[in-house]
């Protein structure tokens, strides 16, 4: 059966979900949970990905996020395999932990519903799999971005963006009382068995009107696929990684030359390698190659050391 068409361009919104690989758990205690959200921070932050909902669930996940610049396959890669690697780790594990491809639907994000229609879908996750007692609020299950958009916005990470789909509840502004209704909306849609769009958030490619499906059939028909784009991404995620390292150097004062005659176990060689893990999806045979320290094994000897992550 051949794959559903899978295109990636700046400012898309997916809806991404991704189940253990023979539906075994994703997540085993809190401890795993707390730090798959953990790593979906971190992937935001070297992506510049905005989200607009998750849900983690025992053994899949979903989220609903905007990518500013084309680089959701980049990003998953990278947010799937470091989030496999510490799990691994945590219970001394090997092997796969996720099943072959997520899913990624795009979304219509012109305004007409669609974002509203998907993020609550994934905001009921936890009623349809009846993980809440029918007594129980919504809020009370920790593991979602509902609970989120419930608290002031000093109180929000700052990679949970809320107001496009308070606007599309046709709340305007992120207030007490606009929080408190949308709670009240969620609280009403949950008796509701099933939704007009259940069906295609479930099994289809996109969702939106027709000007969406033919914009992004014009772009498969251009090869704007994963497997034509892989190596434009790729190429486009080490230019962006190039002007980090170049902006750094100007800041030291320091010329080409200069990097390269540095030890390779430099701090500053250091600093500038926590950067880029910090800011890009680029790996440690990258980093320690373009910033002369030897084996990746230095470099990332080196982050763990200023107290970056590995």
């Amino acid at each position: 059966m051949p794959r559903r068409p899978r295109v990636q361009y700046d400012g898309a919104i997916y809806h991404v979900m991704n189940r253990g690989d023979r539906r075994e758990p994703i997540v085993q205690t809190d401890a795993d949970r707390v730090l798959w959200i953990k790593t979906l921070a971190e992937a935001c932050q070297k992506t510049g990905w905005q989200v607009h909902a998750y849900c983690l669930m025992v053994n899949h996940f979903h989220l609903v996020l905007e990518t500013p610049r084309a680089n959701l396959a980049r990003g998953m890669q990278w947010f799937l395999g470091t989030y496999t690697s510490r799990f691994n780790r945590r219970h001394r594990l090997c092997g796969h932990l996720f099943s072959g491809r997520y899913k990624a639907l795009v979304v219509d994000g012109s305004g007409d519903g669609y974002l509203r229609r998907v993020c609550d879908y994934v905001h009921l996750n936890p009623v349809r799999a009846r993980l809440l007692a029918p007594e129980q609020p919504l809020r009370d299950y920790a593991w979602s971005s509902f609970p989120f958009y419930l608290l002031p916005p000093s109180r929000r990470t700052g990679w949970l963006r809320v107001d496009r789909l308070l606007g599309e509840h046709g709340l305007q502004r992120d207030t007490r009382d606009s929080r408190r209704e949308l709670e009240r909306i969620l609280e009403a849609r949950r008796v509701q068995e099933t939704q007009p769009d259940d069906e295609r958030i479930r099994g289809g490619w996109y969702l939106g009107e027709m000007p969406l499906r033919a914009r992004l059939l014009e772009m498969i028909a251009r090869g704007q696929t994963p497997s034509h784009a892989g190596e434009e991404v790729q190429e486009s995620e080490a230019a962006r990684a190039e002007r980090l390292v170049q902006a750094e150097l100007g800041k030291r004062g320091w010329t080409e030359e200069e990097l390269v005659a540095r030890k390779k176990t430099d701090p500053e060689k250091g600093r500038l390698a926590v950067r880029l893990r910090l800011e890009t999806t680029m790996g440690w045979q990258w980093i320690a190659t373009r910033l002369h320290m030897g084996a990746w094994r230095t470099a990332r000897n080196s982050v763990v050391a200023l107290g970056g992550a590995a």
